[in-house]
């Protein structure tokens, strides 16, 4: 019997979308994945030590995860790219890149994508360029944006669809940013898996994920009770838009326009000394 591969990704409705084919049995042929469930700061931190077999990153960490032999390969589907769904900037009362010049600002994350696009953003639009940069987890940012903890707030995943609520205002989408700067796609979440399982179970492995993929946009209804499981807190409603806004064309196959948005992603954040420079041959798969 085949031993199951280890598997992280987040309870967000994008990726138990993704998975749920997988994860349920129906994908003939396929290897059983064992699931632990983690946010993406904390699947980034597993990648960068190598602790499991196949998981779901920020793009933003693949300087430190990719590599040869039991470092991890990017696989060419299952991630999350598109358009028109950028993080976003929030205040709480309308303003202008100009005057967010030596604020504070929140954010999930410095190992995410959404910190490689706010950070390229302020570069081009921010004179001066931002004050303090705090971490928070992205539940707590809009909060503390509303309450004046923070004068600004970078937001990620249904925070697109709910920050009205909290009063606040868009500032700046980082997506319409790199989209008018590059023409390409936003890169945001990347699946990767280790070199050491083998060219021919990478390859395999990535036809699991398109089949998973397809079988989900196939018959939408049956991955709903595995994305309401594990989304409880969120409008189903807001949970259909996530999908529909995440998963695409891109997380079937990156293709030479995904994979032209990683490589410029990674080349821009590296000339502003964000992220360790990544040989073009890291990117290769298998």
């Amino acid at each position: 019997m085949t031993s199951p591969l280890s598997v992280a990704f987040s309870p967000c409705p994008n990726d138990t979308f993704v998975f749920d084919a997988w994860v349920h049995g129906r994908v003939p042929g396929a290897t059983p994945p064992e699931v632990t469930f983690a946010d993406i700061n904390l699947t980034n931190t597993m990648a960068e030590r190598g602790e499991l077999d196949v998981l779901k990153i920020s793009y933003a960490a693949l300087p430190w995860v990719l590599g040869e032999r039991d470092r991890y390969a990017l696989l060419p589907c299952g991630g999350a790219l598109g358009r028109g769904c950028g993080p976003l900037v929030l205040t709480r009362e309308p303003g202008t890149a100009a005057g967010l010049g030596g604020r504070t600002v929140a954010v999930p994350s410095e190992r995410s994508t959404a910190y490689l696009l706010f950070r390229l953003w302020a570069a081009d639009t921010v004179p001066g360029g931002v004050g303090r940069v705090v971490v928070l987890p992205f539940d707590e940012i809009m909060p503390a944006v509303r309450d004046g903890r923070v004068d600004a707030g970078l937001v990620i995943h249904e925070a697109r669809f709910t920050y009205q609520r909290y009063g606040l205002h868009q500032l700046a989408d980082m997506g319409e940013h790199w989209e008018a700067v590059t023409g390409l796609p936003i890169p945001l979440g990347a699946i990767v898996a280790r070199r050491s399982l083998g060219a021919d179970a990478l390859t395999g492995l990535a036809g699991t994920l398109r089949a998973s993929v397809r079988a989900a946009w196939y018959a939408p209804e049956t991955t709903r009770p595995y994305v309401r499981a594990h989304a409880q807190e969120m409008d189903p409603e807001v949970a259909e838009r996530h999908i529909a806004l995440y998963v695409n064309e891109f997380t079937e196959n990156l293709g030479d326009e995904g994979y032209a948005a990683v490589r410029t992603l990674l080349d821009r954040a590296a000339e502003q000394e964000l992220v360790p420079p990544v040989p073009p041959a890291a990117l290769a798969f298998p």
